[in-house]
């Protein structure tokens, strides 16, 4: 049987900011039907990663296949309808919207119809959001405005969503409730790649992790073998 092909193929990107040489050739891969986690700490390049891949920052150099083609360099704008779909850090929800305006523009490269089927798909999810579909965004609690970004993000059928510190800020019960929601999503056909800063509970997810640290990989593995290294526990878990 042939290899599969990588759905997401990140391959030596560099990212500047100005004279910061933030990202420093990262190599990475993704595929079909996985869960792949980076963990590192603050400011090591997991969010300037993601944005990457999403269109928001370009690369000085490298390659970012997905399904076999090249988005290096191609806005979010013509990148979302191949696919790939992300979920920003800090939510980024429609404050002044409401719960069901948020979803619409979360749907806005698709047809009618499709934003229509799309829209019960994700009140189905997330009865929450249901209940209030017609409130504010921003009069939401985190967890709620967590739920409504997650989904803004489903609504363009991503093959590959990205998430970018779900779980931050929210209280522990909260936590285990969006990563049960990264569970479901996974097991319902959505390949996932994820950035978060709870190494314990993305590596408990994942089936690979790569591990951050300056802009570089310094690590990666079966994300059930990082979860028992001894370094990554002294470095990122705490014990």
């Amino acid at each position: 049987m042939a290899e599969p092909s990588p759905m997401l193929a990140v391959n030596d990107v560099h990212v500047y900011y100005g004279a910061i040489h933030a990202i420093k050739g990262i190599s990475l891969e993704v595929y079909p039907d996985e869960i792949v986690t980076l963990i590192g700490a603050n400011g090591a390049g997991k969010s300037t990663t993601l944005n990457t891949i999403a269109g928001l920052l370009k690369p000085r150099s490298g390659s970012i296949m997905f399904d076999g083609h090249n988005i290096q360099g191609l806005g979010a704008s013509r990148i979302v309808p191949a696919g790939l779909s992300l979920c920003p850090e800090g939510r980024r929800i429609f404050q002044q919207m409401t719960v069901r305006e948020n979803l619409e523009m979360g749907g806005y490269t698709r047809n009618t119809n499709e934003i229509g089927s799309s829209l019960d798909e994700m009140f189905q999810r997330f009865p929450r959001l249901k209940e209030r579909e017609k409130q504010i965004a921003g009069t939401l609690s985190g967890g709620e405005q967590q739920m409504l970004a997650m989904a803004r993000a489903l609504m363009s059928k991503p093959r590959l969503l990205m998430l970018d510190e779900p779980s931050m800020g929210l209280a522990p019960i909260l936590v285990e409730q969006i990563f049960d929601i990264i569970t479901e999503l996974h097991a319902s056909g959505v390949t996932i790649l994820l950035v978060e800063q709870n190494a314990q509970m993305a590596l408990s997810v994942a089936d690979r992790a790569y591990v951050l640290e300056t802009g570089m990989i310094s690590m990666t593995g079966n994300a059930e073998d990082l979860l028992h290294n001894d370094s990554v526990r002294k470095a990122y878990l705490g014990s």
